[in-house]
């Protein structure tokens, strides 16, 4: 199998932000599956290309496909960093791949910018074809009929969890909570968020901001509150908890940021996988920062792709969505350390290379991970912010 490498830029602190917190904005969309019920189907894009390729909800030959993309000749993506979940590297080599030009717009964009995009770039040519989006701007953007549904050739192995039934959006990566450890000052690594409590970690463990407003810190306390006693819809146990390691002395407040694990101020982290994972790359092992995924309370975010109905290059946006969930491009986000949606079934398949896994945790660590729904994580963000602060002083 080809190497994959891991891209230069490893500053991802924006990633799954947004994915987190972002919902709030939009309670009155409610659970999914109910707006999905409700929003029927989106207005589609072109039904024949002009080299006469017919569009469907999936690619009947692949062969066309690629023929009538790379008449095409361009695709237009936007809000994609090249240092975010390894975009650059993806985009070159989907360019290098297909010899298709990929247009890449405000790639500091958020979620509801892209969405945004589609509108006002309605039948213009450098409108975007393709976006990648929160879940909750996922849902508006079904809701607003500015998608087209398309399966991919791998849909099945995309989880359940992670892909609206009809093909409209579908989860391309995800993060999911972790210990990042530095082992240089904590000789015993936790295991659990019920090792968290252990007096040996006093003053040791940290997460980065307030939970109120950044998105990987509002994740550790939802991950918190799923090891004891909460649930999706109750993150309440996950502030009870932290209140917790405040009176123990086991809390610090100071954010975990990169230098701070590395002098050993935060050397217990509890962010995003993909960050600590990261971290240990950027020191080179010195310090060495162990990343784990506890072993309950196992919580996490993704983002989705979908195609805009009003693709300038419908043929381009189903082949650029085909090459993300092939082994390749899924494997290229999992060099930049983001989980992939097929990580399960690339692992169960062994297409993982050994050099790539060995920064990883093991796969099996990743079963049972649970995403929220829009309502679900409306409700915690207002739970949060009416009683963080009480809490924590």
């Amino acid at each position: 199998m080809e190497e994959v490498s891991p891209p230069t830029g490893i500053d991802r602190r924006r990633f799954l932000q947004r994915a987190a917190t972002g919902a709030a904005g939009v309670a009155s969309l409610g659970a999914f599956g109910t707006l999905l019920e409700a929003c029927g189907s989106s207005s589609a894009s072109k039904k024949t290309t002009k080299s006469g390729y017919k569009l469907g909800p999936t690619a009947r030959n692949m062969a066309d496909l690629e023929k009538a993309a790379k008449a095409e000749g361009s695709l237009n993506v936007i809000a994609l960093p090249p240092d975010w979940s390894n975009y650059g590297n993806i985009i070159k080599a989907f360019q290098k791949k297909y010899g298709i030009t990929v247009n890449s717009a405000a790639p500091d964009d958020s979620s509801a910018e892209e969405i945004t995009a589609i509108k006002t770039l309605k039948g213009q040519s450098r409108g975007p074809d393709a976006v990648d989006v929160a879940p909750s701007i996922a849902l508006l953007g079904v809701q607003e009929k500015l998608f087209t549904p398309y399966k991919v050739e791998t849909w099945d192995s995309i989880p359940a969890n992670m892909k609206d039934p009809s093909g409209y959006w579908y989860g391309d990566y995800y993060g999911a909570i972790s210990f990042g450890v530095n082992t240089k000052v904590v000789k015993n690594v936790p295991k659990s968020w019920s090792d968290l409590t252990k007096p040996e970690y006093k003053g040791m463990v940290s997460i980065n901001g307030n939970p109120t407003s950044a998105g990987d810190a509002f994740a550790a306390v939802y991950a918190a509150a799923l090891a004891n006693g909460g649930s999706l819809d109750d993150i309440e146990p996950g502030i009870e908890f932290f209140a917790h390691l405040k009176k123990i002395g086991n809390w610090t407040p100071t954010n975990c940021l990169p230098a701070n694990i590395a002098k050993g101020t935060t050397p217990i982290a509890i962010e995003w996988d993909y960050l600590n994972i990261a971290y240990n790359v950027q020191f080179n092992g010195s310090p060495p920062v162990q990343t784990v995924i506890p072993s309950s309370g196992k919580f996490g975010n993704f983002y989705c792709q979908a195609i805009s109905a009003y693709a300038p290059t419908p043929a381009a946006a189903r082949l650029w969505e085909e090459f993300l969930y092939s082994d390749e491009g899924q494997l290229l986000y999992l060099a930049g350390f983001a989980h992939p949606a097929r990580y399960a079934a690339l692992a169960k398949a062994g297409k993982i290379p050994a050099s790539l896994q060995s920064k990883l945790p093991p796969a099996s660590e990743y079963d049972g991970i649970v995403f929220p729904n829009n309502a679900q994580t409306t409700k915690a963000a207002n739970t949060l912010a009416a009683k963080w602060q009480p809490a924590m002083g």
